[in-house]
């Protein structure tokens, strides 16, 4: 690579230390953002080290060379911040942009310039910092993605049946009852139906209705006057206060008691309720969506739930299935978490092995999401970069007849977990190949080599083939 002239490379004018005695070359080594500096025929004089570690270009690479060809920014063709700050004078400050990185990877930037004069005022060049922003805007997407759809993976087909009918429930303000073993995600479809609907502006609220006992519960919901009980010094406003104009999600709801079910009855078919040591009602202006871990209907027939509440909460029940119904939506869910675990935690992590994603998608995950996601945080403990292996995963996820009782070869332990995977799979999707790949997050031709390698005998024709026929419809 070709570059510029010697005196080309050289600061120009740039002050060598400052009053103090302190380098102005170690001040900008020393600092987290990029800086570089251009003159007048915009290539490159100085180029501190956040710019190389941003960049990923090497000092002595950039040094020389125009600007534009190692700064590949957003900006550079139409609306350049220094060359803004060189033909009017006014300096930019936190300009937001992207690069593109040695790598090719688009990098969200914050720009600001200035101008470099001379000791007699001249102007000689330009200076311009850039910080980089990738970590702040993964933040951001993971606050709006909760806020839009939440942590909802849809790759299943039963999960692409629930997000499709959101939007109609959402906008219908009907109660809805979603139904579900813990980890299911009940609470970010709570928070998806209400993203979704006309008070989507109001105040999304929870309240668990099974971590607090009846009388806490009571002035929880409803609020309580001054007075009303001994330590009552002010009046407190309750969720469905809180919750006025917007959406109150009553998570674990077949826990409540039977005298609370009647108050919650009321409240549902009137709207309005009662602060404790109130002596006149309030309106309830909210949207309620109520969730359970049990089934309601046994409830109602042992007679611990009240069936009057039961038919009026439950308008329209949405049941979500659990994780080992919908592997296929593991292998999404593995990605999601551990880009967010990696902006959080500050890690490497570069996915998982095949050897590993055959073991997760194997299990049964009774803690569903929430214990997928646990394991992924156990092995980010144990791996600060690279993938992840099984290796790295919790012990109890390794079937009970696979885990090892005495020090084995990893490598035997691996294979016996794909070739249980891969089993498995293929009984679940009745012999389809293409539909055990894809449970698996493998591509179809990597399950024929791995079937193979592991000495297992595929199916000759796929299972939707043998299924298909003449006389039966096409499609799974």
């Amino acid at each position: 690579m070709k570059r510029g002239p010697p005196e080309a490379r050289r600061a120009p004018a740039a002050p060598e230390s400052t009053p103090s005695g302190i380098s102005t070359d170690s001040i900008l080594e020393s600092i987290s953002d990029g800086v570089f500096t251009v003159d007048r025929a915009w290539r490159v004089t100085s180029f501190n080290r956040a710019a190389e570690e941003i960049t990923g270009i090497a000092r002595e690479d950039a040094l020389g060379r125009r600007c534009s060809d190692v700064f590949r920014a957003s900006m550079c063709e139409s609306e350049c911040a220094l060359r803004h700050t060189l033909d009017t004078g006014v300096p930019v400050v936190n300009h937001t942009a992207f690069i593109v990185d040695a790598a090719g990877r688009r990098i969200p930037v914050s720009v600001s310039t200035a101008i470099l004069r001379d000791a007699d005022g001249a102007v000689v060049g330009g200076a311009e910092t850039f910080r980089d922003l990738s970590q702040i805007e993964e933040l951001r997407k993971e606050v709006l993605d909760r806020r839009e759809v939440g942590d909802i993976v849809a790759r299943s087909d039963a999960m692409r049946r629930i997000l499709a009918l959101l939007p109609r429930a959402a906008e219908s303000g009907s109660t809805i009852l979603l139904l579900g073993e813990t980890g299911t995600g009940k609470g970010l479809v709570a928070r998806a139906l209400h993203d979704l609907s006309p008070r989507r502006e109001g105040p999304f609220v929870t309240v668990n209705c099974g971590a607090l006992p009846d009388t806490l519960l009571e002035s929880e919901l409803f609020g309580y006057k001054a007075g009303a009980f001994t330590g009552a010094a002010k009046d407190k406003a309750g969720r469905f206060a809180i919750a006025r104009g917007g959406t109150l999600f009553l998570d674990e709801i077949g826990e409540v008691t039977p005298a609370l079910q009647v108050r919650l009855l009321r409240v549902l078919e009137e709207k309005v309720y009662e602060p404790l040591g109130a002596t006149r009602s309030e309106e309830s202006d909210v949207r309620v969506v109520a969730a359970t871990n049990r089934d309601l209907a046994a409830e109602v027939s042992a007679g611990r739930f009240r069936r009057d509440l039961y038919w009026r909460i439950r308008v329209m029940e949405i049941p979500l299935p659990p994780l080992r119904e919908r592997p296929e939506d593991i292998p999404p869910l593995v990605e999601r978490f551990i880009a967010r675990l990696n902006v959080l935690k500050g890690g490497r992590v570069e996915g998982v092995t095949p050897e590993a994603m055959a073991v997760l998608t194997a299990h049964d995950f009774p803690g569903n999401a929430r214990e997928l996601l646990n394991a992924i945080e156990h092995a980010f403990v144990l791996i600060g970069k690279g993938p992840i292996g099984p290796e790295h995963l919790p012990r109890e996820l390794l079937p009970a007849a696979a885990r090892p009782r005495r020090p084995v070869n990893l490598r035997e332990a691996v294979s016996e977990f794909e070739r249980r995977a891969i089993l498995e799979a293929l009984r679940r999707r009745r012999g389809s190949r293409a539909a055990a790949a894809r449970d698996l997050g493998l591509h179809k031709s990597t399950l024929f080599r791995k079937a193979k390698s592991l000495g297992l005998a595929l199916p000759e024709e796929d299972g939707r083939a043998r299924r298909e026929g003449p006389d039966r419809p096409k499609g799974d």
